[in-house]
């Protein structure tokens, strides 16, 4: 999995869904979009979908495709783009975001024809659901895996922690989750909300964890996700992905004002530059 090929291959794919990702929160217009939080995970997800997942786009709902959740639901974008960019979904389709009667609005609905596994954006329940899912596939013998994108501003959430518990109490080994570990949250820094040593708290909970120091690098996420996929520790796993928020755009990076909000024309062609420099 982790040759030079499929390193190029996801890092093109990843560059590809940024530029997805401008053209969708463009055309949402005055609706606006979560950048910051979707740009910083766009190579944790790229990362899932071309290099380490299951999953066959033209029969979506195969039993034992690996299940991903996107339980920062509001960074849908890294989402959509993925599953374009794999094939689910069809360039008109990615250009409703956010319109009339589109499937794909602010937050992820449940389309598991489109790839689309589940509804989520309440912060901490699509991380429940992720634990729900992998203890479903326990239960019925079930061989795949299960993957699961938080916020680390969500990880404020008690929800989260009772999940955690329970998923350790379960020993679910074929369980991944990974932290967007952004530091940004919509109030403000992370550091300044909730100053939370969250490698020590998971571990704390009976996690198996894993730092990625630059989480928007493909190499080093493919690394930590197949020692993940090859361990042998019998719980579940917990990957920190160091990532920057707004990744990509020379506005966008580390501004908290990115967190959420419309792209002019002016700001839109500034992206697709920032772009093209790539």
């Amino acid at each position: 999995m982790n040759t030079r090929t499929s390193i190029e291959k996801i890092r093109e794919k990843a560059a590809a869904m940024r530029r997805d990702s401008i053209e969708m929160g463009y055309v949402a217009g005055s609706h606006g979009a979560h950048f910051g939080p979707a740009l910083s995970s766009i190579e944790i997800v790229a990362s899932l979908y071309f290099g380490v997942m299951n999953h066959n786009p033209q029969d979506p709902c195969m039993r034992e495709r690996d299940r991903f959740v996107m339980s920062k639901g509001h960074a849908c974008l890294s989402y959509y783009a993925a599953l374009v960019e794999a094939g689910y979904l069809s360039r008109e389709q990615m250009y409703t975001f956010k319109g009339d009667n589109s499937i794909l609005p602010g937050h992820p609905s449940c389309h598991v024809e489109f790839g689309l596994e589940v509804a989520t954006g309440s912060l901490g329940n699509g991380f429940a659901i992720a634990c729900g899912m992998a203890m479903a596939a326990k239960i019925k013998n079930e061989t795949h895996n299960v993957y699961c994108v938080l916020g680390d501003g969500e990880c404020d959430e008690g929800l989260i922690w009772e999940a955690a518990m329970n998923a350790v109490k379960n020993k679910l080994d074929n369980l991944i989750a990974i932290v967007d570990r952004n530091s940004f949250q919509l109030a403000g820094k992370t550091t300044e909300i909730m100053d939370l040593d969250l490698a020590k708290i998971w571990q704390a909970f009976g996690w198996e964890v894993v730092i990625v120091e630059d989480g928007n690098d493909v190499a080093s996420l493919l690394d930590a996700l197949q020692a993940m996929q090859q361990s042998g520790s019998g719980k579940p796993h917990l990957i920190i992905a160091q990532t920057v928020k707004g990744k990509g755009i020379s506005f966008m990076e580390n501004n908290l004002g990115w967190h959420a909000a419309p792209i002019n024309r002016e700001q839109y062609e500034q992206a697709q530059s920032d772009l093209e420099l790539v």
